[in-house]
């Protein structure tokens, strides 16, 4: 065989992984991350948030139940869902430490709503990359669902 090949024998021992196959290997791993969705549902899910952004404690359920019940559960879903969660953590924190300082209820108020514009301005800016690039603006490095 190694004759017929014009090989030494000890080459037909030794194993070698061309660089065609490190190739393809490569391309494989990056069409898994290439995910499909449905870009309208996305935004859908993504909108959901809207309506509830004046009460951070609640604005995480419309898009999971819609990502529970339309069975949406692609990374980028998950991310939206995760980033409201965190929204609706991180905002009573930061409302209850401006209340503990006795700043005063204007400083209140405004950090009322400055909470709600900024969550408002979150959810704007990511539907509107889901529509130019398919990608979220806002996300986090990790999921919590």
């Amino acid at each position: 065989m190694a004759a017929t090949l014009n090989i030494s024998q000890k080459d037909l021992f030794i194993e070698e992984i061309s660089k065609e196959e490190i190739r393809i290997e490569e391309t494989i791993v990056a069409v898994e991350k290439n995910e499909v969705f449905n870009a309208g549902l996305v935004k859908i899910i993504n909108l959901s948030s809207l309506p509830f952004a004046w009460f951070p404690v609640a604005n995480f359920l419309p898009p999971l139940l819609i990502m529970l019940f339309t069975k949406e559960k692609s990374q980028i879903v998950k991310q939206i869902v995760s980033l409201q969660i965190f929204v609706a953590i991180i905002s009573p924190i930061i409302f209850m430490i401006v209340a503990i300082l006795k700043l005063g209820s204007p400083s209140v108020m405004i950090t009322m709503i400055l909470l709600v514009l900024s969550n408002v301005c979150i959810i704007l800016k990511n539907a509107y990359e889901i529509d130019r690039k398919q990608v979220l603006y806002y996300k986090l490095n990790f999921s919590m669902i």
